[in-house]
């Protein structure tokens, strides 16, 4: 019985190893995908002609740069902040991702009526979340 309680006690310092390992994992990907986005727009801003150009296709270009650019901070927070994820990165990502949403498709009016509403829930989430109520003992 001694055995297995033993084990058991190393179980989450365990699953946490894995955790972290496959989180950096994910952090190198992203990175690489955000070098990749960072040079699609090198090129369309330098190479591309005028006539070539379409904003809209930059704009969402630009949109998941920054998505991957704030998951990646999100990863590099957990690790700083002893393995907790903010919940206020999550609702900045949700909001890009929103805004991306809004920029590609933006053809029914009501569909951008409810994204915009959400993205003004998200706002007050985020002064809920920002407010002393939610603060974490340091």
């Amino acid at each position: 019985m001694n055995v297995v309680m033993k084990y058991i006690e190393k179980l989450p310092g365990f699953l946490q190893m894995i955790l972290n390992i496959s989180l950096f994992l994910v952090g190198l990907i992203l990175s690489f995908l955000l070098l990749k986005e960072t040079w699609s727009i090198f090129s369309y801003v330098f190479l591309y002609s005028e006539a070539d150009k379409n904003y809209y296709e930059f704009t969402e270009e630009l949109l998941v740069f920054f998505l991957y650019f704030e998951f990646i901070a999100l990863i590099v927070k957990y690790f700083k902040t002893n393995f907790h994820f903010p919940l206020r990165y999550f609702i900045y990502i949700g909001i890009t991702a929103v805004i991306r949403l809004i920029i590609i498709d933006h053809e029914d009016a009501k569909n951008t009526f409810w994204w915009s509403i959400a993205i003004l829930v998200m706002v007050g989430s985020l002064l809920i979340a920002n407010s002393k109520l939610l603060k974490r003992e340091s």
